[in-house]
């Protein structure tokens, strides 16, 4: 069933309840998703983006009890990826001939995927499409938000930007708007997304936000591909990222591990007990890595200042759960970001000095050179642990201010 978006504009998407993990396993949904499509029903009747391929048949179907799929004119694909492309196939079997308009790279993510030679009409930045009644739709291109052939559709006069997956977070539910949904969940899962995804495009992103400002195209609605649309003060979501694209950090430090038989477990708890000691105006939480989501810690490492991550020595090196996540953060390449690394050990002693190799090439600062304490922490050694996170909290304090005074 359509729902009303405004006017002549309806979304036509679909709402995945039961979404756990997205592409792949890599990302998880904890709230599910949504694939969201638009029809724009002026003079000419246009279909932006569809949905994800398992639904495709669901999708083609309901779209004809709305409209005659044969008085579709124009299909614009934003973005080759298959949770929007993936109906593609399906609906172009009845409407082979209908052009489809998308960016120069999308002919080649679309061709790639579907081998199938449609009706492609390349777009750029700045061209139109006269759709009727004094409405026109404009492109936008959104290189690397977050593929190379990404782009924006705007429509005049409704003032409506779709901007597929800039904006967006994955969240299910049967209302269409950010003011219907709860805002703790909506913030969460924008911040989520923006981390997980879109954090190593971060220039791009300030770039292209400058760019989409200086048009000067009024914006009365953001509709994304994934989530709800923005409707109240859509400017809220391009002023966050805004501020997450500027190597955004919150005054928080986050301490993460793995531990064998508990003893660099201890030395957590303890380091943490010393940076809350030091820092006490400062967040301080603590993750076992392995009964965490690596998504939702993500998002607790893009939002510190610093992160102190420890594991115990194996093999002469560290656990794979350690060295795995550590490489998840280098894909994303934070900037800006403090570190520092402790572990227990039994013979030989050298995860410190492994970790803190692995946090320097990923792009972080190392400013200790860790601590590690041989068998199972004694009070002594929990007195040491204490005294490394008051350290640590007074290296990260004179660095935060290093940093503003440059």
């Amino acid at each position: 069933m359509k729902k009303l978006v405004k006017n002549n504009v309806y979304w036509v998407g679909k709402v995945d309840w039961e979404l756990q993990k997205f592409h792949g396993n890599e990302y998880s949904t904890h709230e599910g998703s949504t694939y969201n499509s638009y029809l724009v029903q002026e003079e000419k009747n246009v279909l932006i983006d569809t949905v994800w391929s398992p639904f495709a048949d669901e999708f083609v179907e309901n779209l004809a009890k709305e409209i005659d799929l044969q008085k579709i004119d124009i299909v614009i694909a934003n973005h080759g990826e298959v949770d929007h492309s993936g109906a593609l196939p399906a609906l172009m079997k009845h409407i082979p001939d209908k052009p489809i308009y998308c960016t120069a790279n999308a002919v080649r993510s679309l061709k790639g995927q579907y081998h199938q030679d449609w009706n492609f009409k390349v777009v750029k930045t700045g061209d139109k499409i006269d759709i009727g009644n004094g409405k026109e739709l404009i492109f936008l291109e959104m290189t690397m938000l977050h593929w190379p052939d990404s782009m924006a559709t705007y429509l005049t006069k409704d003032n409506i930007l779709f901007s597929n997956d800039a904006f967006g977070q994955h969240l299910a539910t049967e209302k269409l708007f950010n003011d219907q949904v709860d805002q703790c969940s909506l913030y969460n899962e924008s911040i989520k997304y923006y981390a997980n995804i879109l954090t190593p495009f971060s220039p791009i992103l300030k770039k292209k936000i400058e760019e989409v400002v200086a048009l000067n195209l009024p914006i009365e609605m953001i509709a994304t591909s994934h989530g709800v649309i923005w409707r109240d003060d859509p400017s809220q979501i391009i002023q966050r990222y805004a501020q997450w694209s500027n190597d955004y950090q919150e005054d928080q430090i986050t301490v993460i591990y793995d531990t064998m038989w508990n003893g660099t477990k201890k030395l957590a708890e303890k380091i943490s007990e010393g940076i809350a000691l030091e820092d006490p105006g400062s967040v301080v939480k603590m993750f076992n890595l392995t009964k965490y989501d690596e998504n939702d810690l993500i998002t607790e490492v893009f939002r510190s200042k610093a992160v102190v991550i420890g594991s115990p020595t194996i093999s002469k090196s560290i656990l794979h759960s350690v060295a795995g996540f550590i490489h998840l953060m280098k894909e994303l390449r934070f900037k800006g970001k403090k570190a520092a690394a402790f572990g227990c050990y039994g013979w030989s002693g050298e995860s410190v000095k492994e970790i803190n190799a692995l946090l320097a090439g990923a792009g972080f600062e190392v400013v200790s050179e860790g601590y590690k304490n041989q068998w199972n922490p004694d009070l002594d050694a929990q007195k040491a642990a204490i005294e490394y996170g008051r350290t640590l909290a007074r290296s990260f304090a004179k660095q935060a201010v290093e940093g503003k005074d440059r």
